[in-house]
């Protein structure tokens, strides 16, 4: 588990106040942090840097938040804590289906953030693996090593983001057992409500992108009806 004090936070906020505001309280938590104002900002600062977490507001002039998480995906699988205002339900939904890790609604208690960053960071404990236990799941072409937790597609390496890593990890610990949607907030370290199983389902179906042959008809990562979701390898 990752201590605050190795953790590296980029902030990136068009709003000076707050920027410097969530400087300060996280660097006084024992965080390690850089700003940036906007999104150019952010990526010349990503081009020297790597960070454990990108904590960033939807709302910017230029290219917004959802829009850089997008982008970042593509090439980057550190976690993103999207910042939204209450009545974006919409950017809340895209910005997770862009690969954010996690969002916040405006406006917040400091303390929360620090909450759900550290929920973030905190990654599912190691499963005591018997050996009898296979070490490499086949999902048809796909192979999730137990151990290392990769997930490979023939000889190229599939890149997971962090909530996709830790859901591969409660599943491949009971593969064949469906979990409940509440219990996968629950080891995500999220608030429980409908809301965060609203979240985890749209993580479901970004995971299933990148498993499944045909996603809409899902045949390794299934949904068992009044259960949960269920890791199915061959």
């Amino acid at each position: 588990m990752m201590q605050a004090d190795d953790a590296h936070i980029l902030i990136v906020d068009d709003d000076e106040r707050i920027r410097g505001l969530l400087q300060k309280f996280l660097m006084r938590n024992g965080f390690l942090v850089s700003a940036a104002r906007d999104a150019a900002h952010a990526r010349r600062v990503l081009s020297g840097l790597e960070f454990d977490i990108i904590v960033m507001d939807v709302m910017m002039p230029g290219e917004d938040g959802v829009s850089l998480t997008r982008s970042l995906r593509e090439t980057l699988s550190t976690p993103i804590l999207l910042l939204t205002a209450k009545g974006e339900t919409d950017e809340r939904i895209g910005g997770l289906e862009a690969g954010a890790d996690d969002y916040l609604t405006k406006p917040f208690e400091p303390k929360e953030l620090l909450l759900r960053i550290n929920a973030i960071l905190r990654r599912v404990p190691a499963t005591d693996l018997e050996a009898a236990k296979p070490k490499v799941l086949n999902l048809g072409p796909v192979r999730y090593d137990i151990e290392r937790g990769d997930l490979w597609n023939g000889d190229d390496q599939v890149r997971l983001t962090s909530t996709e890593t830790q859901l591969m990890k409660i599943f491949s610990a009971q593969p064949g057992e469906p979990v409940s949607r509440g219990e996968l907030v629950e080891k995500l370290g999220r608030d429980k409500g409908q809301a965060q199983e609203r979240a985890v389902d749209v993580q479901i179906t970004r995971l299933r992108r990148k498993i499944e042959a045909d996603p809409k008809q899902p045949r390794y990562l299934q949904t068992v009806r009044g259960a949960g979701y269920m890791l199915q390898p061959e």
